[in-house]
């Protein structure tokens, strides 16, 4: 499974037709990605066929989010389900830095089909292992974990990715998607070693590292092939 960032609705298009099996849609990258336009993220799903998982993120300062900021937030998640799309990427962090439960409560109660990627908020909590057995007590809504095992990128954090990958196969629980860092010059070492099914790229798999160039025909090709 190999999952790619895109932006707008030409890119998740051509993402598609190069073999992406999933997308994260999001807007405002260069901030670590932010909630897009409710008319971007139509288009997007309008126009392609494989999985499409929307940002849902208000701002990009912190992942402590305030009862304004969760309303904003569900008031997002209420377009998409309006539109039978209940595919989300959502985080939440309590002042302490353990996972906002009571907020995944709320959110799961009124959106009980949603189908989450929880994000790189979990490189913030203080233990990740911890954070992991709370998620997974959320595993029929929270599908999978997107993290770079708590360090800045994925060869930094290889070593606990594996060990999240493991402990994921252990309990049965969200699945581990490694990202940050990731591309193709380096997903062979750092897959012999974490061993996730699914991987997460944005700049990897664009021409010149750069998300104001196109997914990479190529690279798509060569990371597809090394992951079998």
């Amino acid at each position: 499974m190999i999952e790619c960032i895109v932006q707008n609705a030409r890119d998740a298009k051509n993402a598609e037709k190069l073999g992406v099996t999933r997308l994260e849609l999001v807007s405002a990258i260069e901030l670590g990605g932010l909630t897009p336009t409710y008319g971007n993220f139509k288009s997007v799903i309008d126009s392609v066929q494989i999985p499409v998982q929307v940002m849902i993120r208000p701002h990009d300062y912190g992942f402590i989010y305030n009862q304004d900021d969760k309303e904003v937030m569900k008031k997002d998640i209420f377009l998409l389900h309006e539109m039978e799309h209940h595919r989300i990427v959502v985080g939440a962090l309590n002042e302490n830095k353990t996972i906002d439960t009571n907020f995944l409560d709320d959110l799961f109660k009124e959106f009980p089909k949603l189908n989450v990627t929880f994000h790189r908020a979990f490189d913030e909590v203080e233990d990740q292992t911890e954070a992991y057995h709370t998620l997974t007590a959320y595993r029929e809504n929270i599908k999978r974990i997107l993290t770079s095992g708590g360090a800045d990128n994925c060869v930094g954090g290889a070593d606990a990715l594996m060990e999240l990958v493991q402990l994921q196969h252990k309990l049965q629980g969200p699945n581990i998607l490694p990202g940050s860092g990731l591309n193709v010059n380096n997903i062979q070492t750092l897959h012999n070693t974490i061993q996730a099914d699914e991987y997460h790229f944005g700049s990897g798999v664009r021409r010149n590292f750069s998300f104001e160039e196109c997914i990479d025909k190529d690279k798509v090709e060569e990371i597809k092939n090394i992951l079998g």
